[in-house]
């Protein structure tokens, strides 16, 4: 057996010993010239302290002298409380490991495995098995170490239409922990934690991020202890008793994905995007432009009400129609009809088949809304079936947009909702669905336990069942808004809802930071109405289009209500988004450190450097009336570029008596020069944008 493992690719390496029947991490990060020896982990050992080294190995153990958060916590009984696993197996290359590991005293035995890819993305994965009598499981932590030089770390929190706010703090002697106990991944979820250097930024420094794939409870820790030793970890957060394992069952954890840059928070970025858009389930397909009509009839569902909108969207050169809550049952309102999945004769006389023909003869897509994880109490579903909802002794829990939560652990109640919603997929030729979870789990008991892991592997297996049983159907995760993103559903789903929140100023933010983690081409994005429905503020159409330009780009806005102005702009807006789609949903990211904190400057380079295209925004008034210049980073040095700027949906406002010439000319530079020069930048009005395109000449 070896006795180490050391997974290098992507610049990233990480390095295991099996050290006194322990499995320890000896380092995570950049790729090491030469090896490293055991001359270089022999550190002092300081007065009143153990006699001889201790090295408590990934599982973070009392028993071998671990001082801090453990790995794993469990018991019978309030027996068997304390580990002591030693490696009994361990295989290892260069791109992957897999160990066994058992402790005979507890009667446990622990999997852990991990493999690199060429983006230096480390996928983990932890199974605890049990060999003896029931053994109740607490807590399974997946830990990695961090070296000192990152003294600060960086997760994201939110609330309903303001998710993922970015919260950097320096690391300091204890535990920083963010949990998430909706149930749901939640508005304030923060998708992933990164433990980072005082000084890095979007373009430089060292930075060290995990990710969870998991969509129920989850919690994210950052520690340090006394000693200075400084770790980061993941688990999923396990309510009590939740998990109880029989002799011979086991538990596995979500996975875990880990990655190191030295090239800042845009380096990580990269490489988690890159990750994911080699996945086998990855969207290859052109994201269809989609004009969603949830704020463009809210429950007024009708021929006549929907149909002028189609006719519109195909007019513009809209791809897919999704048609919102309000088209079952009893739903005139949020406050009935969830869990009754028919088609309501009241407000669709003749199906939704007709409607479905019509938009699909204007040669495009049509989707539909369901909420299948949730009922009203005033619905057929809930007079027939009040046991099926998630609650605990009988207890009805507190409503929450007058909803409770289907319990779909239930095979029944799965079954039911499979059957159903796969029933209206294959009547009515129906290719995308937007799933949506508008409340959190409270009470949520199944069998007399805690319910939410058996909820949340539920929804994994519908979702794929609904896919298996419909060729090429996509799944757009909706949850309230963006309240379900994250690294467990991604494998299910095909696009997010970003955020409820289509104020163009607000998902500048949003999207900024979203995009840390996910893909542009799986966050929708979409137009608004000149006055937001979240804000209430007016914004205009060429800032508007931009925000929604760089990810899966639509519209949400009743579109009838246009003038022949804005139909033709957004036309035009359309069509440029068709063009530069590949580009966008390919492209390295790139997010300019500027120096005014008014501003953004962002945008996407072709894997060739051939081609980028860049947003220059004004959040807010400066305090300088000259702005500093554009530069942009990632680009060939020696390669000229021409630089243009483009207005698909009109022109940005400006304060100026006169524009920098280029703006009306064009610009030739090369990389080089666009970096350490620039371009000097127009001065915006506040709430606008400029978008210009670079080509290799």
């Amino acid at each position: 057996m070896p006795s180490r493992a050391h997974l290098s690719d992507g610049g990233v390496d990480f390095i295991a010993e099996v050290i006194d029947g322990a499995f320890v991490i000896r380092y995570w990060g950049a790729t090491i010239q030469g090896d490293i020896g055991e001359i270089q982990f022999e550190r002092s050992i300081a007065n009143s302290d153990y006699d001889q080294i201790q090295t408590p190995g990934f599982f973070r153990e009392h028993s071998r002298g671990w001082l801090g958060y453990p790995t794993i916590s469990g018991h019978r009984d309030g027996k068997d409380w304390s580990t002591h696993f030693s490696v009994t197996e361990l295989k290892a290359d260069k791109r992957k490991f897999e160990s066994t590991l058992e402790d005979t005293a507890t009667k446990l035995r622990a999997s852990f495995s991990g493999a690199i890819d060429s983006n230096g993305v480390i996928t983990f994965q932890l199974t605890l098995t049990n060999l003896g009598e029931r053994f109740t499981l607490n807590e399974l932590w997946y830990w990695l170490p961090i070296p000192s030089q990152a003294n600060q770390t960086l997760d994201f929190v939110g609330r309903w239409s303001n998710e993922r706010n970015p919260q950097r703090r320096d690391i300091g002697i204890g535990r920083w922990v963010r949990e998430s106990l909706e149930g749901r991944s939640g508005h304030n979820f923060t998708i992933g934690e990164i433990a980072l250097t005082s000084s890095t930024n979007f373009s430089s420094g060292e930075a060290w991020s995990i990710a969870l794939a998991w969509s129920g409870n989850s919690q994210y820790c950052v520690e340090k202890t006394y000693e200075g030793a400084q770790s980061i970890g993941a688990s999923e957060y396990l309510m009590p008793g939740e998990i109880t394992l029989e002799k011979n069952s086991s538990y596995q954890a979500p996975r875990m994905m880990a990655t190191y840059s030295a090239n800042g928070l845009d380096g990580l970025a990269q490489a988690h995007h890159s990750f994911l858009r080699g996945r086998s389930s990855h969207p290859n397909s052109p994201r269809p432009l989609t004009l969603n009509l949830w704020e463009a009839i809210d429950f007024e569902h009708s021929d006549e009400r929907v149909k002028p909108i189609i006719d519109a969207a195909a007019d513009i050169g809209v791809e897919r129609v999704v048609l919102d809550d309000g088209w079952f049952g009893s739903r005139r309102s949020d406050r009935s009809g969830l869990g009754d999945w028919q088609v309501s004769k009241e407000v669709w006389p003749n199906g939704l088949r007709a409607i479905s023909d019509y938009v699909r003869s204007k040669g495009m897509q049509f989707g539909l809304w369901f909420e299948g994880e949730m009922v009203n109490q005033d619905s057929q579903l809930y007079k027939e079936h009040p046991d099926w909802i998630l609650q605990e002794k009988g207890r009805i829990p507190a409503t929450w947009r007058h909803q409770q939560v289907l319990n779909i652990a239930n095979p029944a109640a799965y079954e039911y909702i499979l059957n159903s919603v796969d029933a209206v997929i294959k009547e009515n030729s129906i290719s995308y669905i937007k799933w949506d979870h508008n409340r959190t789990l409270i009470d949520a008991g199944y069998q007399d336990r805690a319910a939410i892991h058996l909820q949340t592997k539920a929804i994994y297996r519908l979702f794929s069942e609904l896919k298996k049983r419909n060729k090429g159907l996509e799944i757009e995760s909706c949850a309230s808004g963006g309240a379900r993103v994250d690294f467990g559903i991604i494998d299910y789903v095909d696009r997010f809802w970003t955020s409820d929140n289509n104020d163009a100023l607000e998902r500048q933010k949003i999207q900024r930071w979203s995009a840390q983690f996910i893909p542009p081409e799986l966050l929708g994005c979409h137009i608004s109405p000149s006055r937001g429905n979240q804000t209430g503020r007016s914004i205009a159409l060429s800032m508007r289009a931009a925000t929604a330009l760089f990810g899966h780009a639509g519209i949400e806005w009743d579109i009838t209500k246009a003038n022949e102005e804005e139909l033709a702009q957004l036309k035009t807006w359309i069509s440029y988004y068709k063009s530069k789609r590949s580009l966008i949903h390919s492209g390295a990211m790139v997010r300019m450190d500027y120096p005014d904190d008014a501003h953004y400057l962002y945008g996407v380079i072709s894997k060739d450097r051939n081609e980028g295209l860049f947003n220059f925004v004004q959040l807010q008034t400066s305090t300088t009336s000259q702005p500093a210049n554009i530069k942009i980073r990632g680009l060939n040095p020696t390669q000229k570029y021409q630089v243009r700027a483009i207005s698909p949906a009109g022109q940005p406002g400006m304060m100026l008596i006169q524009p920098p010439k280029w703006l009306q000319i064009g610009a030739e530079l090369t990389g080089d020069s666009f970096l350490k020069v620039g371009l000097p930048a127009p001065i915006l009005r506040p709430e606008n944008a400029l978008t210009f395109e670079v080509k290799a000449l």
